[in-house]
């Protein structure tokens, strides 16, 4: 697979953080229903890990079809779209809350489609970095949508246990990674640092 553990480590960072707007989502779910049923549970793992996996495979082949053409400036826009992309998640989680409805909490294609891409916009932007990094593509996507979809189970769960409480610093953190991860590229290929 030829992947070495900073890119592994960095990698499953890089999911987590994507993963964190399904989660807040899947928490926001939770809140609604009364009970979580086992078939939810899976309809929104496959739907935000699908789609989360789905979306960097997308970013990363358009990105492919450009790259002879953006290689002498790509440390730079690794570095705008994580920090982009992580700003955002931490002013959103910073924003008012959306208020929830028993009508947000049903699992059908209708519901689950618009929430699944809505969330994976981001995850675009990651695969189109990733085309300007050192990884694995199929690896990474895999880790990607597995880890996403751990998360949004475990979301589900949460929101009807605990509610939203955890929902903000999840996001906080997973924008604070992201920002940092592509601070980390930025200053590797300007020599500041090495890895």
């Amino acid at each position: 697979m030829n992947l070495y553990v900073p890119a592994m480590i960095e990698i499953l960072l890089i999911s987590v953080s994507v993963a964190m707007d399904a989660f807040a989502v899947s928490i926001g779910k939770g809140l609604t229903v009364t009970r979580v049923r086992p078939v939810d549970v899976i309809k929104t793992a496959l739907w935000f890990g699908g789609f989360q996996a789905l979306f960097p495979l997308l970013g990363f082949f358009a990105a492919n079809t450009f790259s002879k053409y953006v290689t002498a400036v790509d440390h730079w826009i690794i570095f705008a779209l994580l920090a982009f992309i992580g700003g955002n998640m931490i002013r959103e989680a910073f924003g008012e809350e959306e208020e929830n409805s028993r009508e947000t909490a049903q699992f059908d294609w209708r519901h689950m489609l618009p929430l699944a891409v809505a969330c994976s916009i981001d995850a675009f932007a990651v695969g189109v970095s990733f085309a300007f990094m050192q990884v694995n593509i199929w690896f990474s996507v895999i880790v990607i949508g597995v880890v996403t979809g751990a998360f949004s189970a475990a979301g589900l769960y949460i929101g009807r246990v605990f509610g939203a409480r955890w929902q903000k610093p999840a996001q906080i953190a997973g924008g604070a990674v992201l920002v940092l991860i592509g601070l980390k590229v930025l200053l590797e290929h300007l020599g500041f640092i090495a890895w």
